[in-house]
């Protein structure tokens, strides 16, 4: 717990619910800040109380209208730099635009670098986030006093071990690109791995599956990064029932949920959506029966916590903290 001396923590109005987590976590009050919006769309912020020589942290993430988020959160770290903050940590549980972080076709933008300057130029001078959607993005940031992407796979682990006999239980990435991610768990419960080998017809439309391993009788666990239109998932969800799997999960870190996922996992052969709190979920889950929520706040608030006290973070990359 800090003592509160030399700390200042804010949030925008992406995710106040998580803020509020993190802040109780830590045992401080969140600062006030004002964030409103003008009748063309601007957004203004007033910091309420001092934050000179300071240690600052703000707390947004990329959902919902995630270009406001965004601003809000430049703005916020602008004005907290202008203010002469001593340093600013920009805390973003899930990073905007994280998909787009190749020039993959002719023309094609990088907008996932864009963000990272974006948020640079503003003022920042740390950042954190959680399970980025390709490591690279890492390389985009060139901040002084350095960048932590954590990872739910802890929570995972320990969500599985507490829930599931282990001799059952076969971890299933949905795609190749997942693999590093599957295995890497599968190798610390010691249990089996399986994946789906997968091609497109377009971004977000799936239009071939083939398992590669062996899931009969067995419990399989899909694991992934995010979750946007689930199409992907319970299509794999479908290919394990018939391929055997007594029962399947799916372990996410962040439950975007967009346009008919709900509808879609409500009628697959999914047991169970489980997805941490980077995102709100409060709605989803009034609306889907399937979808469990573990809550990532006090990791989040732990590594504030190590931050400000300049205490080792790699501990967090393996363990969840209690």
């Amino acid at each position: 717990m800090l003592n509160g001396s030399g700390i200042k923590i804010f949030t925008g109005t992406s995710h106040p619910e998580l803020a509020e987590i993190i802040a109780r976590r830590i045992g401080l009050p969140l600062s006030k800040a004002e964030v409103i919006r003008s009748g063309i769309g601007e957004t203004q912020v007033r910091i309420q109380e001092s934050v000179r020589e300071d240690d600052v942290y703000i707390i947004n993430t990329g959902c919902g209208a995630v270009n406001t988020a965004l601003m809000e959160l430049c703005i916020m770290i602008h004005a907290c730099k202008i203010a002469s903050a001593k340093r600013i940590t920009a805390v973003i549980p899930l990073f905007p635009y994280a998909r787009q972080d190749k020039k993959d076709k002719s023309r094609a933008p990088i907008t996932a670098k864009l963000v990272a300057n974006m948020i640079q130029k503003a003022g920042c001078d740390h950042v954190i986030t959680m399970d980025l959607h390709a490591s690279q993005i890492q390389g985009f940031f060139d901040v002084p006093r350095g960048y932590y992407s954590l990872y739910a796979e802890p929570s995972a682990i320990l969500y599985i071990r507490t829930h599931f006999d282990l001799n059952d239980v076969v971890i299933v990435s949905p795609d190749a690109g997942g693999a590093k991610r599957a295995t890497s768990i599968a190798d610390r419960l010691g249990v089996d791995f399986a994946l789906f080998h997968k091609e497109r017809k377009k971004a977000n439309e799936v239009s071939r599956m083939v398992l590669v391993g062996h899931v009969k009788d067995k419990v399989a666990i899909l694991v992934d990064d995010m979750a946007d239109t689930c199409g992907t998932l319970c299509l794999a969800s479908q290919h394990l029932s018939e391929a055997g799997a007594s029962k399947v999960y799916a372990f996410v870190t962040h439950g975007i949920l967009s346009g008919n996922a709900l509808k879609s996992i409500e009628e697959s052969s999914l047991e169970k959506l489980i997805v941490t709190n980077t995102l709100p979920q409060q709605e989803n889950q009034r609306r889907c029966r399937k979808i469990e929520v573990l809550d990532i706040g006090k990791v989040l608030g732990e590594v504030i916590r190590r931050s400000h006290y300049g205490e080792s973070v790699s501990k967090l990359f393996h363990e969840v903290p209690y």
